[in-house]
């Protein structure tokens, strides 16, 4: 018995188990990058806009997919009433509500406000530092309280 055919047999094998997984490789690396960049971006969308729509309160401003501005007048279970205009009261699914504004335009009047209030801490820090800075002459002081005026 000579072990040549044998090598032979399991070379032949082992060559189409590799064009097996060249064959299967491609449609997994497919099935996968259609799960990271399609199914998993789209299922967390879905979720946050259901937890939005959970959070509708009174007074919320909101907009609906067929593009009504309103303020949230009541919330029931399945439904939201609209307050379009001084009496126009609209009732819609909660389904209906594409975003509501007032939580946007509240978190960015509070990023502006921190920032204002940053700058005004640096302002007041950069001045305490120029005044402790500056020199002890009588011409300096006289230069500064010039500039002041």
């Amino acid at each position: 018995m000579s072990f040549i055919p044998l090598l032979q047999e399991a070379a032949s094998a082992a060559t189409g188990s590799q064009s097996m997984l060249m064959t299967v490789l491609p449609f997994v690396l497919i099935i996968a990058i259609f799960y990271f960049f399609i199914i998993r971006p789209q299922n967390k969308k879905q979720k946050e806009a259901e937890q939005m729509r959970n959070a509708l309160s009174k007074g919320d401003k909101v907009v609906t997919i067929g593009g009504v501005h309103g303020t949230v007048s009541s919330v029931k279970e399945s439904t939201v009433i609209i307050k379009v205009e001084d009496g126009a009261r609209i009732e819609f699914d909660r389904s209906a509500i594409s975003t509501v504004l007032s939580d946007k335009k509240g978190a960015k009047s509070e990023k502006k406000e921190s920032k204002v209030e940053q700058e005004k801490t640096e302002k007041v820090e950069d001045n305490s530092a120029s005044s402790e800075s500056a020199p002890a002459s009588g011409n300096a002081d006289s230069t500064s309280e010039g500039e002041e005026k």
